[in-house]
């Protein structure tokens, strides 16, 4: 049967290819061309049109694409109390590329702010979603990132001494993020997350050793942070996470299967569905959803790329359901593409008539798979 409640049997991660208006508006911002104010405009507008795009291929959800964000974790997390945003020297480098030089680090006590400004940005997707007729869908980085990215050198040692009192810290600052989108009226969450993916990549594990990180405890922290934080979510809330293997102008950085982090990321972290990468031999097979406990959590099985224009074939994307199937219940999965199409604002290298082409591809499987 199709879900009346998220993550539905066609889902999108979140962000979508920002189009040729809005990326007019931020150079023209840039040289002071126009105001912010002006670029905002652009920006409402774009974004109450992909709200009804989205609607009109099928989707039971829509997400305002992320289209007034330069980065999928960076806005987000620049904007909490005793965070800011700086240049290291160096960027993130992903397979052939590395991207700009943009960081955050933590400079004072964190909290979640009452004006955090995605909270508006929210509001005004929902309002859009309402008229549609399609549940307002808001992404943003779980807090695993913010630890995980910079590690302890980009947490101030004067504020925090104590490392755990920063994790403590944290899951406070999530819980009452999670508290305060609520009352905006959002019923679907997401926390993207890098760091699940990491944690398979034996790599990233040695750079996270390197820097003097206790790599083998830290899915452990990490879960009982995310626990802390999501706990009290109302039951009419719906939080899920989106495993990300880096996506960066159609590159990646981590490989590896699920098998080292899927006991504690799908039995032990209580989250209401998954996200999980598969459309590529990086990902490994899908034994690992073994652990996915049988009840009402859903594994939304990204096997329709968002890195390149090729269409999959509908029976190709079926039969890697049927391969999903053999190690968690069907009723217990849902399809979408493996990421989003823009986590940066550069976005992938395919074009939007591809992109919305993926997307109407998931709600054609789901509709063959669910039923309509």
């Amino acid at each position: 049967m199709q879900r009346t409640k998220a993550p539905f049997r066609a889902d999108e991660v979140g962000s979508l290819l920002r189009p040729a208006s809005i990326k007019e508006a931020r150079a023209k911002l840039e040289k002071g061309e126009i105001t912010a104010a002006d670029l905002r405009k652009v920006e409402d507008l774009e974004i109450e049109k992909v709200v009804h795009r989205q609607a009109s291929i099928g989707l039971k959800l829509a997400t305002d694409g992320e289209f007034r964000r330069s980065w999928w974790h960076f806005d987000f997390l620049a904007k909490l109390t005793g965070c800011e945003l700086y240049h290291p020297d160096t960027g993130i480098q992903f397979t052939g590329v590395e991207t700009r030089h943009d960081s955050v680090r933590v400079i004072g006590k964190l909290d979640f702010p009452d004006d955090h400004p995605m909270l508006d940005h929210f509001r005004f997707l929902k309002r859009h979603a309402d008229i549609a007729g399609v549940a307002a869908k808001m992404t943003i980085p779980s807090p695993a990132v913010l630890h995980f990215r910079g590690g302890r050198k980009a947490i101030s040692k004067e504020v925090y001494p104590d490392i755990e009192v920063f994790f403590e810290d944290l899951a406070k600052t999530y819980r009452k993020a999670v508290k305060a989108f609520y009352d905006a009226g959002c019923r679907y969450l997401q926390f993207d997350d890098t760091v699940w993916a990491y944690l398979c990549s034996e790599d990233e594990l040695a750079k996270v050793r390197a820097r003097g990180e206790d790599a083998d405890n830290l899915q452990q922290i990490y879960s009982r942070i995310i626990n802390y934080a999501i706990a009290e979510r109302p039951a009419d809330m719906v939080i899920t996470t989106h495993v990300c293997r880096g996506n960066f102008r159609s590159t990646w950085i981590s490989s590896g299967g699920y098998e080292p982090v899927a006991e504690t990321l799908l039995a032990g972290t209580n989250y209401d569905g998954y996200f999980l990468e598969y459309d590529s031999d990086r990902a490994g097979g899908f034994e690992p959803l073994r652990f996915l406990p049988k009840g009402n959590k859903v594994v939304v099985v990204g096997v329709i790329t968002s890195k390149f224009g090729e269409l999959e074939k509908k029976e190709d994307v079926l039969a890697r359901l049927r391969e999903a199937a053999k190690f968690a219940p069907l009723e217990q999965l849902a399809v979408s593409p493996q990421c989003g199409f823009a986590s940066t604002e550069e976005g992938n290298i395919l074009s939007e008539d591809e992109q919305w082409a993926k997307l109407k591809l998931a709600v054609d499987v789901a509709n063959e798979v669910w039923g309509k």
